[in-house]
């Protein structure tokens, strides 16, 4: 596989219209549907996570495939992936990069680390330290890394797909609450329907193996993606619409740390990345209705009544939806 250095900031996306970028989205889509069975809605959001510029979190059981779902989006993109394993010993070297003395130079030189590649899987990411889980807060927010106090570019496009088991807390470290807010789309691939798995059972031998994906289309064509989302049209009334949602959660009494205007950005950019993926040039309510849990829900921290009753984020994100007023013009075209 190849990386796609730059190609997010020179595409062109004026020569595809938004139908044949959906259809491009939509082949991705495919793609990873033959090797990750009955996740499609979990792949549509980790895709447009990708295309809006945003990290993910995958949280779920062990086994279920989340690495197989980092490693056939990048193979069905052509991106380059590498993984590091979290583990309680983790150094923020091993992901950032070090100096090294070069001999045949008699100098120390940079050696870069994993995170200098396209997608980085930060697999069981609550397992490192503190220390070294904020190894990736700067290249998360600012596409760079800082070493020795010179700063390296990231490649574009850059994605950290980090999964975390959040039923087993044995020997853990929880995210903080900044590095939660970092990634735009929290999603869970769960266990799949039974005729999903049976299937799976019964291509055990003949099933297309994640290794052996080729790409349907490149990182160019992931720029074109990315560079269109900038052109989709939301609606003032949308726009007062995600506003609503936003606020209330930061006047829930339920809710003792409520979305960050990073979240209303994000929130916008994905429903934006949804939108075009369904073939529109406007976001709609239902587009932010569809990625407003995954967008909020990890991002808000619950009061210890709230939490002592079983209440989840999830479940308050859902009742503010119900609630909130639809905006009329929110149709994104005016």
């Amino acid at each position: 596989m190849t990386g796609g250095v730059d190609n997010l900031a020179t595409a062109d996306p004026g020569s595809r219209s938004v139908e044949e970028l959906a259809a491009t989205a939509e082949a991705v889509v495919a793609n990873v549907g033959s090797v990750l069975f009955g996740k499609d809605a979990a792949v549509w959001l980790g895709l447009c996570c990708l295309i809006a510029e945003g990290h993910l979190l995958v949280e779920d059981y062990p086994g279920v495939g989340k690495t197989t779902f980092a490693k056939a989006i990048a193979r069905s993109i052509g991106l380059q992936l590498k993984r590091v394993q979290f583990t309680s010993d983790l150094l923020p070297a091993d992901v950032t990069g070090a100096m090294v003395y070069d001999r045949s130079r008699e100098e120390l030189v940079f050696r870069p680390g994993p995170v200098f590649t396209n997608l980085l899987l930060a697999d069981e990411l609550n397992r490192a330290s503190p220390r070294a889980q904020s190894a990736l807060l700067e290249g998360m927010e600012e596409r760079q890394v800082s070493v020795d106090g010179t700063t390296h570019l990231l490649p574009r496009p850059f994605m950290v797909i980090a999964t975390q088991n959040p039923f087993d807390a044995s020997g853990t470290h929880p995210l903080p609450y900044n590095q939660r807010d970092r990634f735009s789309v929290r999603v869970h691939l769960g266990y799949p329907p039974r005729s999903a798995e049976d299937a799976l059972l019964v291509a055990r031998d003949t099933r297309p193996q994640v290794d052996s994906l080729h790409p349907v289309c490149g990182a160019s064509e992931l720029g074109m993606l990315s560079a269109a989302l900038e052109r989709i049209y939301v609606a003032p009334g949308l726009r007062s619409y995600v506003l609503d949602l936003v606020e209330a959660t930061r006047r829930h009494p339920e809710i003792a740390v409520g979305a960050s205007p990073r979240a209303a950005l994000a929130l916008v950019r994905v429903a934006g990345a949804f939108a075009l993926c369904a073939g529109r040039a406007y976001v709609v309510p239902d587009d932010v209705k569809a990625v407003a849990e995954p967008v909020l829900a990890h991002r808000l921290a619950l009061v210890p009544s709230a939490e002592l009753e079983g209440r989840s984020a999830s479940e308050l994100v859902r009742d503010l939806l119900s609630r909130a007023p639809v905006p009329v013009d929110g149709d994104g075209r005016g």
